[in-house]
């Protein structure tokens, strides 16, 4: 079966109780592609909100997950406390947490594991940051965070997972992979999970694109070999999120 594709759209510390009640009802009265899985991602105090807007087709995602059961973790969010928002998918490992909150790839790959332990989808995020990429390390770059994951995982686990590549110069710049960027890298982590883990995970496994896409560029994206979908972030918050979701018509 082909990899069903997938678009997350990531809300990040944007919106009020009004706002994304009208993002989600504007999602809900869309002719959306029936064959695409939609997740979206609004902040912490708005998840249960979303979850009860939505249609039962939209799913919904904490933008973050803690890798512990419970305890005096002040702020943080457990995977327990998800599911009993009805939440069935969390972002990890956003370039966001890993840059300005200096998240280890060790720490994100804990979080994937509880995630995943406890039942959610995770959208597991990894990206070259612009020094990273002239180096030419971008591929030495998403093995060691892919790496570093699969330490934690058992190879029937990665099921539950969905790879972001989000190269760290592409977020909120307006810059953007080009296809033959985007197809490159994308390839490397479909051949990287064909070595280290199995064919059938290589085979299965929705590797998608995200850094600063829009309606735009997401045709072209879209038809790339590898590319699964899409994480899109500003472009969530607006009306063509619709046309992101429905790229591949």
């Amino acid at each position: 079966m082909p990899r069903q594709f997938f678009i997350g759209g990531n809300f990040k510390m944007n919106g009020v109780a009004d706002s994304i009640t009208s993002i989600v009802n504007n999602l809900n009265s869309a002719q959306l592609d029936p064959n695409a899985e939609v997740v979206i991602s609004p902040p912490a105090p708005y998840l249960q909100l979303a979850r009860q807007v939505a249609n039962k087709n939209i799913g919904v995602a904490a933008q973050n997950v803690f890798d512990k059961p419970n305890g005096a973790f002040t702020g943080e969010i457990s995977v327990e406390q998800l599911q009993d928002l009805k939440i069935n998918w969390t972002l990890v490992g956003h370039s966001e947490r890993r840059v300005l909150l200096k998240e280890s790839d060790e720490f994100i790959a804990r979080k994937v594991k509880a995630a995943v332990d406890g039942g959610l989808g995770v959208i597991f995020c990894i990206g070259e940051t612009l020094e990273e990429r002239e180096a030419n390390s971008t591929i030495d770059v998403v093995t060691r965070q892919l790496n570093a994951a699969a330490k934690e995982l058992s190879k029937e686990q990665w099921a539950k997972v969905v790879i972001a590549y989000e190269p760290v110069w592409a977020i909120g710049t307006g810059k953007v992979a080009t296809t033959e960027q985007a197809q490159e890298v994308h390839a490397a982590i479909r051949k990287w999970l064909g070595e280290a883990i199995s064919a059938e995970a290589a085979d299965n496994t929705r590797v998608i694109y995200g850094g600063s896409v829009s309606e735009k560029n997401c045709r072209d994206l879209a038809k790339e070999n590898d590319v699964d979908g899409f994480l899109v972030g500003g472009a969530s918050l607006k009306p063509a999120f619709v046309d992101i979701v429905n790229s591949r018509l």
